[in-house]
């Protein structure tokens, strides 16, 4: 049986009796003032006397004209982006879990022998130190050497729980992470890299420096690898000063809203995610204009630092020197997170930028790379490297089921949701 009509009514009853209590009598000057206010505090916000977020410059919100920037030229002649097809992490029922990930980088205009490379990692744990798995060596390569794959295990002493979590991060992490530093010397020294989400793999950081009876991978090898994967990604570009960025699609990020709350514990502010703030402070509409004519532009803020970020109820450090295990070649500043906001009103979509501070303090740089992401959002909505980097390295839900159908000693662990809510494309 699905809803009747007497049960829609009084759902629609509910949703009016919700949403009346949102609707915004406010005089305009007081909800501008409170964005304005909060701007303010980005200059310098501190917590316990540790810097959380500094302005790079003024802080400032921008707007971009749409058609000026598509009559414009692309600032670099290559593109490259990098992306990753996953299985999703898998559980079987004799233990065995599971995330096989493949990693692909594309580039505009198109370059053939850089699409067909190709690194494949599966990651693989199970509780029991007497079950033996054929992980790899090193690389094993295929295809002619165009590609190549590894298996990995985490140690069954490391994880208790987050095991799904866990394993699909460094599946993904590390695959992205070697395949990046494997084709770095076939990319072009003017082309500007696109890493698909954040620069860093923060979920993997955060358990690095948190105390953890159930999650304790400080000395897992794969993963004090993977880290400083990263690092030699950034050391590349540092040492060149070649750009890259981290573009994260859906920007979850708490620590703003989070830090404001805990220096002002006073402070009332309805946003619980920092994105969800900055869709308000760069809003056109409501600066009174029209929403066909806001649709007209992308709007934008300055860079910040981001040098900590609040992990359980301390803070750390946003750089990848999380452990002594993992060093590089710059100072720890220049590791340091950075960021700039983008709002596209036509698609009524927020995209965080990410980069390090090392390549972000160069003027010239930063206010380049600003305007790459700019001229690739007024062009396609999102960078077009970025969708083919994704188109070529995502596994469909057909190739999943074969996967895992190929298994003949190890059953999929199912529970009636998995049978209720299966994959349909």
């Amino acid at each position: 049986m699905t809803l009747e009509p007497v049960h829609i009514k009084e759902i629609h009853e509910i949703v009016d009796r919700i949403d009346i209590c949102f609707k915004d009598d406010r005089d305009e000057y007081e909800d501008t003032q409170k964005v304005k206010n909060i701007l303010d505090r980005l200059r310098k916000l501190e917590y316990n006397g540790k810097i959380v977020l500094q302005s790079i410059g003024p802080v400032r919100r921008a707007k971009a004209s749409i058609e000026r920037m598509v009559r414009s030229d692309d600032p670099f002649p290559m593109t490259y982006s990098c992306d990753s097809g996953s299985t999703t992490a898998k559980t079987f029922d004799n233990g065995l879990y599971l995330d096989i990930c493949h990693c692909a980088i594309a580039s505009t205009p198109t370059d053939l022998d850089i699409h067909s490379k190709r690194t494949i990692v599966a990651a693989t744990y199970n509780a029991s130190k007497k079950i033996y798995i054929d992980t790899s060596k090193g690389w094993e390569s295929f295809d002619n050497n165009h590609c190549r794959k590894k298996i990995i295990r985490i140690q069954p002493e490391s994880l208790e729980r987050k095991v799904t979590d866990i394993l699909h991060d460094v599946a993904m992490y590390l695959c992205e992470s070697e395949h990046i530093l494997w084709m770095l010397d076939s990319i072009d020294a003017n082309g500007f890299f696109i890493m698909d989400g954040p620069i860093y793999p923060k979920r993997i950081m955060y358990w690095m420096v948190v105390d953890s009876e159930e999650v304790r991978i400080r000395s897992e090898p794969s993963i004090t690898e993977l880290i400083q994967n990263y690092i030699d990604i950034m050391d590349h570009h540092l040492e060149k000063m070649k750009p890259i960025i981290g573009f994260v699609k859906n920007p979850e990020d708490m620590q703003i809203m989070l830090a404001l709350k805990k220096q002002d514990p006073g402070l009332d502010l309805p946003w619980l995610v920092d994105a969800q703030f900055f869709r308000n402070a760069l809003s056109l509409e409501k600066t009174g204009m029209k929403k066909k004519e806001a649709d007209k532009y992308i709007t934008y803020t300055n860079w910040f630092m981001q040098p900590n970020q609040f992990y359980d109820k301390m803070l750390r450090s946003t750089s990848p020197l999380v452990t002594e295990l993992a060093g590089g070649k710059f100072d720890a500043e220049d590791y340091a997170l950075c960021f700039f906001m983008a709002f596209v009103p036509k698609l009524n979509t927020m995209f965080k930028i990410e980069s390090p501070y090392g390549l972000v303090k160069n003027e010239e740089l930063k206010n380049l790379m600003t305007r790459k992401v700019l001229y690739d959002l007024a062009i396609n909505g999102i960078p077009a490297t970025l969708s083919k980097a994704d188109s070529i390295a995502k596994i469909p839900v057909s190739e999943r089921r074969h996967i895992v159908d190929r298994f003949r000693n190890s059953r999929i662990d199912t529970n009636y949701n998995d049978t209720r809510w299966e994959e349909k494309a």
